[in-house]
């Protein structure tokens, strides 16, 4: 038998079915295994036992069974190519590719980013700070599919003090993103919490409930492309995170109705015209930019990295219907001309001024 956990339903539980919300809260991977739980008599509400059709109400009482999880073996290191941009004794920062998720997990049990740094590194000069033995090295993640500069640590001291500083928002990141829709304005806020969806597990959604966490998005647009005949336009835009929420940036812009291009997932007002997505089978999201300040030397670094080449494709068709880059356009262009992928020199921040 495995522990019994409770959880008291909230106001936007009201008039769910109990599988949803088990789901939807990460109280089960799945609405089907929610439902094969309520099934088996794993889940009471107010001390019984209900159909997983049964909805609930406000203040209700859930006590669940979640069942022991089978031990893991130490992660295995593997030969995936790493493109790595800075590396001392402390910590790396690569540029992640596209399909490389950061670390295990159940649908993911190798093959991912941490399985690399394993293998680079060793396990015994990695960083184990997020509290699970498959972390190792892991201090901030990217999506699977959203490629660019991420960072990782080598060991605790660093790992802590990365983490506290991205926390403290003293760690400057920027995400190049071609969404849906001409944004008219030239910086834009969005100042939204996020929490999983209610309906489905693996998405998140802006809500107003008890589990959703602060979540702050800014943006400058640097580029604009004109209505074509299957779609509404264009925006390019920098995005910075002042949070790091899981899809934060997908999801924000989603919900102030310009979806990213290539989103399989947060696509709501999207054109469904396949051409409107120009191939992509991912999400236009690049990590371009990156500045902080090494946490035991007290250097100050910065980095940039230019698109990947499915992304930049996607720009050059758009080319001929550019409406004109905006001083922040051809700012960070300038920027990244001095920045070719797939490398890119190492850079400090006096070398760039105020961006």
């Amino acid at each position: 038998m495995g522990a019994l956990k409770s959880y008291t339903a909230c106001a936007e539980d009201a008039g769910s079915r109990i599988d949803a919300v088990l789901a939807a809260h990460g109280l089960y991977p799945s609405r089907s295994a929610a439902a094969r739980a309520v099934e088996d008599g794993a889940v009471y509400v107010n001390g019984s036992t209900v159909a997983k059709k049964h909805t609930l109400c406000a203040g209700d009482t859930v006590v669940y069974e979640v069942p022991d999880a089978p031990e893991q073996g130490p992660v295995q290191g593997q030969a995936i190519p790493l493109d790595i941009r800075y590396e001392d004794d402390d910590m790396l920062v690569i540029s992640k590719q596209a399909g490389l998720v950061c670390h295990p997990s159940v649908d993911h049990s190798d093959g991912t980013l941490v399985n690399a740094l394993v293998y680079h590194c060793g396990v015994e000069h990695l960083c184990n700070v997020q509290g699970e033995s498959d972390r190792p090295g892991i201090v901030h993640r990217l999506d699977r599919d959203t490629t660019g500069l991420m960072l990782a640590a080598k060991n605790d001291a660093a790992g802590l003090a990365l983490m506290a500083d991205i926390r403290d928002r003293a760690v400057d990141r920027r995400y190049l993103a071609l969404v849906h829709g001409v944004i008219p304005h030239d910086t834009g806020m969005i100042d939204a919490p996020i929490a999983r969806s209610l309906n489905e597990r693996t998405r998140m959604a802006v809500r107003e409930c008890p589990s959703a966490r602060d979540a702050l998005t800014t943006f400058r647009v640097l580029e604009r492309f004109e209505h074509g005949s299957r779609d509404n336009g264009y925006t390019l835009i920098d995005c910075k995170l002042y949070t790091g929420r899981t899809h934060q940036i997908r999801v924000h812009m989603q919900y102030a109705k310009h979806p990213l291009v290539g989103d399989p997932v947060y696509n709501s007002g999207a054109p469904k015209d396949a051409d409107a997505n120009f191939g992509l089978d991912r999400q236009f999201l690049h990590s371009f930019q990156v500045g902080f300040t090494q946490p035991m030397t007290g250097e100050d670094l910065f980095f940039a990295d230019n698109l990947t080449d499915d992304l930049a494709a996607v720009l050059d068709q758009l080319a001929s219907r550019s409406l004109g880059r905006t001083e922040a356009g051809r700012e960070v262009f300038e920027l990244l001309a001095g920045s070719p992928h797939p490398t890119a020199p190492v850079h400090h921040l006096e070398d760039f001024g105020a961006l």
